[in-house]
């Protein structure tokens, strides 16, 4: 079945009335979990790939020197995506942003009071959204910077103090807010309420303040960000114009991470007919390696997408149902996202896959006689204990000492 016909079976059945914008955080909140780190030409490469498959907005640590390093190198890059810095609610870090070229920031500043008893507790909040004002109008009137603020812990914040605050900032000149679920509890039921649930919070904020631009920053602690994300993108759709999604590539950062940039990517673009990923999904497998081996992060087998296993099929019906048609185990082509089918022999392996092994690796017909003594061999290897899939040289190895390859094979 080619895929223009897998997509009018399975997908593209829903529409959006919002642009989705991917404003991707790999580099910024992504490199702060724990154990990882990028060098500047390495944090370079992958902006790079991240332009390639449709992140419009790409968002940069720039304090340390290789921060800086690696700032120069992706704005001399000369990208489609928009390159911005993060900021905490200080002058001197917008002073540090403007120094190193940036043309919008990223202000963040916690919202919610769970923070403020704890960061602040001698401050009023009219003191903190005295701050904040200072700080954007700052950046946006006195140097013409675009700006985004980040509604820190928005989820846990009281509706009334988050509501003068996005309409602070956005009189003194922030284009968009970002609604942070910093600890993840937020909710994607639609009838969930302020402050939890994600789709009250899009439509409350379209509703109730004067801010021209919205963005979801969802992390996963629940497991839940990337449906949080959806979420906010749904209940967005015929109210907003557009709005960001702030994720990172596999997840990464602090804690469970955060939304996957390419379980965004896959969901708008094959559920929702967002057309603008069409032809640049074949790289996601790429970055998802490429951040791996700069990282030093191990991408786990199973991720889904850009897994190594995303695709890989052992069991014998699994393997019996991919070998007549991959649709039956797969909702897409692996082609699609860059990554490739697998087919293993393991303890759970049928006829179909070890006689299917047989032919691909000798360019044998196999009798039911030499199939039945591979299966029996291979059963006997996982009765003693192994637990891993055969690699292609041990499954060649056992055709050799049944006599189904020649030795010199």
């Amino acid at each position: 079945m080619d895929f223009e016909t897998l997509e009018k079976l399975c997908f593209r059945k829903m529409t959006l009335e919002v642009e989705p914008v991917i404003d991707d955080t790999t580099l910024r909140d992504g490199v702060q979990m724990p154990g990882l780190a990028v060098t500047p030409e390495e944090a370079a490469e992958i902006a790079g790939l991240l332009d390639e498959v449709g992140v419009e907005r790409i968002e940069l640590h720039h304090y340390q020197p290789s921060d800086k390093k690696a700032a120069k190198l992706i704005q001399n890059m000369g990208l489609k995506a928009r390159i911005a810095g993060w900021c905490r609610a200080v002058k001197e870090d917008v002073d540090d942003a403007i120094q190193c070229d940036f043309k919008e920031v990223g202000i963040s500043h916690p919202v919610s009071h769970v923070h403020f008893n704890a960061k602040w507790p001698e401050k009023s909040e009219e003191e903190l959204l005295s701050r904040i004002i200072d700080v954007v109008e700052y950046a946006a009137k006195d140097h013409g910077l675009r700006v985004f603020v980040h509604g820190e812990d928005s989820t846990r914040a009281q509706w009334e103090f988050e509501k003068k605050f996005i309409n602070a900032v956005a009189e003194a000149g922030a284009e968009c807010y970002r609604v942070c679920d910093t600890v993840g509890v937020g909710l994607s039921d639609p009838s969930a309420p302020l402050p939890i649930g994600i789709p009250a919070k899009v439509r409350a904020i379209k509703r109730e303040t004067k801010i021209r631009n919205i963005e979801i920053h969802a992390h996963d602690d629940f497991g839940n960000a990337v449906e949080n994300s959806m979420a906010a993108i749904r209940a967005a759709s015929g109210i907003w114009d557009k709005i960001y999604v702030s994720t990172t590539f596999l997840g990464i950062g602090e804690r469970a991470g955060n939304a996957e940039t390419e379980k965004i990517i896959m969901n708008l673009y094959l559920h929702y007919n967002v057309k603008k990923y069409e032809g640049k999904t074949q790289k996601l497998k790429a970055l998802a390696d490429l951040i791996g081996k700069a990282t030093g992060y191990v991408v786990p087998p199973n991720k889904a997408i850009v897994g190594d296993y995303a695709f890989a099929h052992e069991s014998g019906i699994h393997t019996h149902g991919v070998l007549n048609n991959p649709l039956t185990y797969e909702p897409y082509p692996p082609e699609l996202v860059g990554n490739i089918r697998r087919l293993t022999i393991g303890k759970h392996s049928g006829k179909a896959i070890i006689k299917h092994k047989i032919e691909e690796l000798t360019g044998i017909a196999p009798t039911e006689e030499q199939i039945r003594t591979v299966i029996n061999r291979v059963k006997e290897i996982y009765e003693n204990g192994r637990k891993a899939s055969l690699k292609e040289n041990e499954f060649l190895d056992i055709l050799k000492e049944t006599g189904i390859a020649s030795k010199s094979a």
